[in-house]
């Protein structure tokens, strides 16, 4: 009892709260964690956004998203209390990094096993065995799991500015919901540019790469602020391939998906 109230002790002492928030300085603070978290969650948001495809409608996807970022803060909350033990869990990754390689496997050869066919078979219906609220509450689970494997590069560097866990605290929430905005916007992309989705999996393929180099074995770490220029500069590569192909937006028209969602929200 006295190690749990030695970890999350601070968390409910009101004095604590009431310092940071009185603070000019530690608010100077809190703005830096959340610039640190959003360029450390731009692999996270391109996963995110990749894993909701599943869904058939973009509600379900937006909706799937909501309860992922509830379970984030209540993960948040939890990891940071152990945040200094987090550095002995380097076995996550090595899981977390194989678990993205199994889905870049999965979408490129299911796109290959289509092309096959000579069919065109959405990528959602690559999950057609679950169907209803089954596929939406595996998407969620798939998202509280990237939600944790993440969490730990996020929460240490947090760790590393302020041992306050109060300030990682707010930091870590406010940045959660600007990653979570970065991916709605991926999401919402990927749906009028068909190029980005394929894009996205070949970054996620190089993302796993990027996660199993950071463990104690190997301890290579890529800077955030260069590969979110990575990140970017690939994007806008995508983006002027899309417009060369496609010269009269052509691509952009909404799929029958988008105004059956305009519809419903009418």
């Amino acid at each position: 009892m006295s190690l749990l109230n030695q970890l999350y002790g601070p968390f409910f002492d009101g004095h604590n709260w009431e310092t940071v928030i009185t603070s000019g300085q530690d608010w100077l603070v809190i703005l830096s964690l959340v610039l640190i978290e959003c360029l450390l969650s731009v692999d996270n948001a391109i996963v995110l956004a990749a894993q909701t495809r599943v869904l058939p409608s973009l509600k379900e996807q937006e909706e799937s998203l909501f309860y992922g970022i509830w379970g984030s803060y209540i993960f948040r909350f939890l990891v940071i209390g152990i945040g200094t033990y987090l550095i002995n869990f380097w076995e996550i990754k090595v899981i977390g990094s194989l678990y993205l390689m199994y889905l870049v496997y999965r979408f490129f050869a299911s796109k290959l096993k289509h092309q096959a066919k000579q069919t065109k078979v959405h990528p959602k219906m690559r999950n057609r065995h679950l169907t209803g609220r089954r596929l939406f509450w595996s998407v969620v689970a798939q998202i509280e799991m990237m939600d944790i494997i993440f969490s730990i590069d996020s929460v240490l560097a947090s760790l590393a500015i302020s041992s306050n866990p109060v300030i990682v605290l707010i930091g870590g929430m406010i940045g959660i919901a600007c990653m979570r905005g970065v991916a709605e916007i991926i999401m919402r992309l990927m749906r009028k540019i068909p190029e980005l989705e394929p894009m996205a999996y070949v970054l996620i393929f190089i993302i796993a790469i990027k996660l199993f180099l950071t463990i104690p074995a190997i301890d290579i770490e890529i800077p955030s602020g260069q590969f979110g220029i990575f990140v970017v500069g690939v994007f806008i590569v995508t983006l002027v391939a899309h417009f060369i192909r496609n010269p009269k937006g052509k691509g952009d028209q909404p799929t029958k998906e988008d105004q059956n969602d305009r519809s419903n929200r009418k």
